[in-house]
């Protein structure tokens, strides 16, 4: 029961101690040196009145993320847009389970997409290793996010995984809030989503019945995630040149908060949401398994068929399909120029990983990889639609 919990470590901050909160954040030299990429430096000290203003997570969304997001959206995308809303019921509150893009801004542009609608906005689950610096902490539980713990031994984890489960449904059934979380740890860095069953098998931890019935209880609703271009793709490649070349290659927290600046910053293009079903009816149909193992799978695999059948599909990904292939299947879909100038992004974007290092085979391995990484939506929506469930 969610009762058993004390969930004050991981949820969002209370409204009754937001100032408070907020007031410790802008002391902090960290987050005043960010405030600085956001507003000019002339601005800093007036934001920072601002923020000191407000006194709930629901005006600093609508009065401060909601035209940061505005301006990042305006300025790094070239529209973000919304379907499926007649999937959305506003009485109901969900767990919407997405396809991981960008470390930041998939939940933080679909809660956008929401404002913009007049729609809530969602608590957000966010990994502790991201949360690098403790007034990054601060600015997420500000924002609606709660933390998932993950740099914890194997008894933790479990306690922890129990503790995680416990919140998301008292967050759908007893504060009346909709949750978001990826459909599995990291994203996937060749861009073919697949949910892993470890998160399935978390989320039935909580509530109440048969594994299906504390599935159902959280209402999961998969939502695909398209970006036309994904500003971290070179280095995902570089990612997965230098763990060929050494296989115990990590990475640093350096590069989680490059990659991290690197997403909020760049150029995404086109960026696409599409609500999908809430799974419950498609649980019905199947009913119970004696094994929860199988069930995890099999819930896993509704969610991911849901994803896939609802990518957006751009002429990028097309034109990627075929250079892969070293094909015309989908000629008709884009033009001879938006082939050529895909072919000199991925040339550029293999510039941009800097190694002078380079042998001409491993320049053509990272061609392939990027290639991949755009051909991916397209080829897991063709298998979705064609075979059913994959």
């Amino acid at each position: 029961m969610a009762t058993e919990y004390d969930f004050s470590d991981i949820c969002p901050y209370d409204d009754a101690v937001f100032h408070e909160k907020m007031a410790r954040l802008v002391r902090e030299p960290g987050f005043v040196h960010a405030l600085s990429f956001c507003v000019p430096p002339e601005a800093v000290d007036s934001m920072i009145q601002e923020l000191l203003s407000i006194n709930n997570k629901h005006d600093f969304q609508t009065l401060v993320m909601f035209p940061f997001l505005q301006m990042l959206a305006k300025t790094t995308t070239a529209g973000i847009s919304i379907g499926g809303m007649r999937n959305y019921n506003s009485s109901v509150n969900y767990t919407f389970i997405t396809n991981h893009r960008d470390i930041v801004l998939d939940a933080s542009f679909m809660n956008l997409a929401f404002l913009r609608h007049n729609m809530p906005t969602t608590e957000v689950a966010i990994g502790n290793n991201l949360l690098i610096y403790d007034w990054i902490t601060d600015l997420v539980r500000l924002n609606k996010s709660f933390i998932v713990k993950r740099d914890t031994g194997m008894r933790e984890a479990l306690m922890a995984a129990k503790k995680l489960s416990a919140y998301i449904h008292h967050a759908i059934l007893h504060k009346r809030e909709s949750v978001w979380i990826a459909q599995r740890e990291g994203r996937a860095k060749d861009s073919s989503d697949h949910t892993q069953e470890a998160l399935v098998k978390m989320l039935a931890l909580g509530g109440e019945g048969t594994f299906m019935d504390r599935i159902k209880e959280i209402n999961l609703m998969p939502v695909a995630i398209s970006y036309e271009y994904d500003p971290n793709d070179y280095l995902k490649a570089r990612e997965f040149l230098l763990k060929r070349r050494d296989p115990s290659y990590k990475k640093t927290q350096r590069d989680d908060l490059f990659s991290m600046e690197t997403g909020l910053l760049q150029y995404k293009g086109k960026v696409h949401f599409q609500l999908t079903p809430r799974i419950n009816a498609r649980i019905d149909e199947i009913g119970e398994f004696r094994d929860n193992n199988i069930a995890a799978r099999y819930v896993g695999r509704i969610i991911d068929n849901a994803i896939h059948r609802s990518y957006e599909i751009f002429p990028i990904n097309y034109v990627a399909f075929d250079m892969l292939h070293g094909g015309t299947r989908f000629a008709a879909k884009y033009t001879d120029e938006e082939k050529s100038s895909f072919a000199d992004y991925v040339e550029k974007q293999i510039t941009k990983i800097g190694l002078t290092d380079l042998t001409v085979e491993e320049a053509d391995y990272l061609r392939h990889l990027l290639m991949t990484m755009y051909a991916n939506p397209l080829i897991n929506k063709l298998k979705a639609l064609l075979g059913g469930m994959e």
